[in-house]
């Protein structure tokens, strides 16, 4: 573990060297940088551990982006995380504008169909978000947004295997009123406007929002329709009303949403199907010959209400209530071409509602949090899966998930001496869920469910209702030891659990099995790491080595057989161990220059690997079985590259009456990886490096603020997802989904 450490430090220190001398990047400072770059001895503060704490205090690994260092890049949603958090994952799903896909440390989940459950747990104020729909949150109105690597199974609960994404708004203007305006416009017909204000309407009530409007033409276009391809039409909006009825009462009443109405991305192929021109693949990679439909829409709505009573000294009670919705409707046109080749019309309904209770108390040397959850979810959905060159054959899928669950937690902090501190705790979480999977054949384009009432019904493949119950203790420990004021050292153990399921997929008449669902998956993960704070602020820096033993992983595959028909699998099919380190800081250059950093380094590997294949049983009577191999040797952990880094620099130049200028360069370098756990050489992402770059001038009152902000400057092409179907029934489809081109931002903010 020391050897991985020091290889990791050396790598780093070389790597940002060669980082230095690269020009741009907008600022993602870790938790320190604001608007200037002068040094500050603020604390950050985090709710990591579910109560305000110095960052300094707590004992994991956790990346903190404020709010002013958000703006300051002009940063668009969530997804410039990745670009500034160690061994992180998170980016909008292949085939869709506004759905997450989220890895931390080599745990997550690819695949978004309703009944999956993500590996990295989204909150917003505290909210578990169920389902990725819609979970690709546009940045506005926010306070400061930490991201949670490693297991968080005590605090968090069953889904947050692999970390947990927190996004903090902030609080409402109590004082006095103000409304601020934010125009952007840029290339592509860019036009986003954004507005956020509060209105005190007594000395203890204040009512607020948010509201805002992105819209920007599509990178590419559809060829055959004619429709803009990759483009953008979002509208979002937040309220709330606080009432402080006295100094120990606070009530937040918050709803929220989020319409999305860009046309579908359907991708583009990266390989032919013989010599037919039209699957030749096209000359501008954000291009498509689509003909399965240019209509698209996401929505989804929420509403909470926080109470929080501050009995005594010692103890604070809240209580936190939840419901969201959400609903999906469009298509992916596998093979992008006119004709329905493998064409998947689809629609997608979810909702929850959640409960919360905790207990938080300080007495002494002891501090910690005690609570109770409940989550009573459901997720549905239907989609076509149309072959037009089998006949033309559509398998019709329906189905839905319910879910019921039921947890207990607590994690306590006791301080054994002035500079050593024990934390332990526990979750106990259960669960039941619920499976109704139907699925079958039609003749024809489409199944009367989407619209082709001409089509003939054929072999029913699977129409089963199923149950299933789990039951969990997720435990977490940690030593913190605190030599000087400047320093903590900790090392933790804690367990991650993910809930099992049932396959929305499932075809009873190839895999009979898939009745009886999957199981969870675990993980028990190891950490040694480190905060610190040296030269009156100047250097703040943290680092971690980590070592996860990943156990009964859910393996999602689609794979094609012998009969020419398409088989699911979710199984725990697979065992990993993975390790590796982290590293990040700011350190203050000068009292107006900063740099903030981050190197992650993963290592990956699967102790096994079982990968189903279907084939005929020639034994009588014929049927079709399966025949598990062992391809641990030749597999991988998808969507981890091996490496990590970023470098940020923040430059101010003070001009007095006249106000500043900050001017944030940067630079993020992601490693080779693969999209799946098996090699796919056509769309496995090489490693790349994005140049960013954000200049931006506030006036002396900070009422006014103009900003440049440049994305992949270097015009990069960088691959971010993909679908695999080769062979001549599927078209060959082989197609990948890529990221943003270079794009150059203007932004125009006045404060009233």
């Amino acid at each position: 573990m020391k050897s991985i450490y020091r290889s990791t430090l050396l790598a780093g220190m070389s790597g940002l060297s060669l980082l230095i001398g690269a020009a741009a990047v907008p600022a993602f400072a870790q938790s320190t940088a604001g608007d200037e770059a002068s040094v500050s001895s603020e604390e950050v503060v985090v709710t990591a551990r579910r109560r305000e704490e110095s960052l300094q205090d707590v004992p994991l690994s956790i990346s903190v982006l404020n709010a002013s260092t958000l703006d300051q890049s002009g940063a668009e949603n969530i997804t410039v995380l990745q670009q500034v958090t160690p061994n992180a994952t998170i980016q909008v799903a292949r085939g869709s504008n506004s759905t997450l896909i989220g890895f931390i440390r080599g745990v997550g989940q690819q695949d978004p169909l309703w009944g999956f459950e993500p590996g990295v747990g989204l909150y917003v104020d505290d909210v578990y978000v169920a389902r990725p729909q819609g979970a690709v949150l546009d940045i506005f109105d926010i306070e400061r947004i930490e991201v949670l690597r490693g297991p968080q199974g005590t605090l968090y609960g069953r889904n947050t295997i692999g970390g947990a994404i927190k996004y903090v708004t902030r609080r409402l203007d109590a004082d006095e009123p103000h409304l601020t305006a934010r125009l952007n416009l840029g290339e592509y017909n860019q036009t986003d406007l954004i507005l956020t204000g509060s209105l005190p309407l007594s000395d203890t009530l204040v009512v607020g929002g948010a509201a805002a409007a992105y819209v920007r033409d599509g990178y590419g276009q559809n060829l055959n329709t004619g429709a803009e391809h990759y483009n953008k039409d979002v509208r979002a909006f937040r309220v709330s009303a606080e009432w402080t009825p006295t100094d120990d009462l606070f009530f937040r009443l918050s709803a929220d949403s989020v319409d999305d109405t860009s046309n579908p991305k359907h991708g583009y192929r990266v390989a032919g199907n013989g010599a037919d021109p039209v699957f030749a693949p096209l000359a501008n990679i954000y291009d498509t010959r689509a003909g399965s439909g240019d209509f698209n829409n996401v929505e989804t709505d929420g509403a909470s209400l926080l109470g929080q009573w501050q009995a005594n000294d010692v103890w604070t009670f809240k209580s936190i209530t939840a419901y969201r919705t959400g609903q999906t409707d469009g298509t992916i046109d596998f093979d992008n071409t006119p004709g329905p080749v493998l064409d998947i019309p689809a629609f997608y309904r979810d909702r929850q509602f959640s409960q919360e209770f905790q207990a938080l108390f300080a007495y002494d040397r002891l501090q910690g949090v005690a609570g109770l959850y409940y989550l009573d979810a459901s997720a549905s959905g239907a989609f076509d899966t149309v072959l037009g060159l089998g006949g033309p054959l559509t398998i019709f899928t329906k189905g839905k998930v319910t879910t019921e669950s039921y947890a207990a937690f607590f994690d306590v902090s006791y301080d054994l001496t002035d500079e050593l501190a024990l934390s332990v705790g526990a979750r106990w979480t259960h669960d039941e869920r619920t499976g109704t999977v139907n699925r079958q054949n039609f003749t024809g384009v489409r199944s009367p469910f989407f619209g082709n009432a001409a089509a003939v019904p054929g072999l029913v493949r699977s129409n089963y209702t199923n149950s299933a119950t789990f039951e969990e203790v997720t435990p977490r420990v940690a030593l913190t030891y605190e030599p000087i004021d400047a320093l903590t050292l900790y090392a933790s153990y804690g367990r991650g659990y993910k809930s099992g399921g049932f396959d929305m997929r499932g075809d009873v008449v190839l895999t009979p099995n898939t009745v009886n669902g999957y199981d969870p998956e675990f993980v028990d993960a190891y950490e040694v790491g480190f905060h610190s704070n040296f030269f009156d602020g100047r250097a703040r820096i943290s680092g971690d080595v980590f070592f996860s033993d990943y156990k009964d992983v859910q393996i999602t595959r689609q794979e094609p057989t012998v009969t020419g028909a398409v088989a699911s699998f979710v199984d725990n099919a697979a065992a990993a161990t993975i390790k590796g380190a982290e590293l990040e800081g700011t350190v203050f250059l000068t009292d107006t220059l900063n740099s903030v950093f981050t190197v992650g380094y993963v290592d990956t590997k699967f102790d096994e690997y079982l990968s189903n294949t279907v084939v005929t049983n020639p034994a009588p009577p014929p049927a079709t079985i399966v025949v598990p191999v062992d391809l641990s040797a030749l597999a991988d952990i998808q969507n981890t590259p091996e490496w990590t880094a970023s470098l940020t620099f923040n430059y101010t130049i003070d001009l007095g009456e006249n106000g500043r200028f900050v001017f944030t360069p940067q630079a993020s370098y992601r490693g080779a990886a693969r999209l799946f756990e098996l090699a796919t050489p056509l769309l496995d992402p090489d490693a790349y490096t994005l140049y960013n770059a954000s200049l931006t001038w506030t006036s002396a009152s900070d009422r006014f603020r103009i900003g440049l902000h440049g994305l992949n400057l270097s015009d990069e092409e960088y691959v971010v997802g993909g679908y695999n179907f080769p062979g001549a029934l599927f078209g060959n489809s082989i197609i990948a989904f890529w990221g943003p081109p270079r794009t150059v931002t203007g932004s125009f903010q006045v404060r009233f």
